[in-house]
């Protein structure tokens, strides 16, 4: 009668943990950020959560960046002309007797102690001449803006730039690209209108 051998050790099949499509990521965290990661008990379900919820914001609306009060803001005097300028004959602007000097801020900004800056970062806007990168400065002392204004809502704790719009009863956030839908504003929605748009400053493009 023939002995069989008993086989030891190789990979068998179904053992070991299942291939997924997931990577391992390693990185570096600022030391007050770290701070508060090594406060959480769950670490890895924590930076899952704002890594998905982060993308979300990323995909659906736009973020927004540096946040500045205007008041904070030094003064700014620059020349200028009274004059308008046409696509047509030239109009000489080179005599500096011409210019008066007018404080910039104080015309970008009627009410400086409720007015920021905010840089914006996404495309929701981009019919309304909103780009990404471009600074937006927002009037928080108008909190009920007209349905052509464009006003930094909250919604559920996010914040987002939209248009907000009342039809039959309904309240909407609208963008101004086709892209992105709009979203109904609920009863049951922890919402509020926190400031409007009152001039957008960007590079000239080509």
């Amino acid at each position: 009668m023939e002995e069989t051998k008993k086989q030891h050790g190789g990979r068998r099949e179904g053992a070991g943990r299942p291939k997924g499509d997931s990577k391992l990521y390693s990185f570096r965290c600022p030391g007050d950020l770290a701070k508060e990661l090594d406060a959480k008990t769950d670490r890895t379900g924590f930076i899952r959560y704002s890594l998905r919820k982060a993308l979300l914001n990323e995909k659906k609306d736009p973020d927004f960046g540096q946040v500045t009060r205007a008041s904070a803001i030094r003064p700014m005097h620059l020349p200028y002309f009274d004059v308008r300028v046409v696509a047509g004959f030239p109009v000489p602007l080179d005599n500096d007797e011409r210019s008066q000097d007018i404080e910039l801020l104080s015309m970008l900004c009627p009410h400086p102690e409720a007015s920021y800056l905010i840089r914006v970062t996404g495309d929701s806007m981009i019919d309304a001449g909103i780009l990404s990168g471009d600074i937006v400065i927002v009037d928080k002392s108008n909190r009920n803006p007209s349905p052509k204004e464009i006003a930094v809502c909250e919604l559920n704790g996010e914040y987002t730039l939209k248009r907000f719009v009342e039809e039959n009863g309904q309240a909407w956030l609208v963008p101004a690209n086709p892209d992105y839908p709009k979203f109904p504003v609920t009863k049951d929605d922890d919402f509020s209108i926190w400031g409007t748009v009152t001039f957008i400053i960007h590079k000239a493009r080509d």
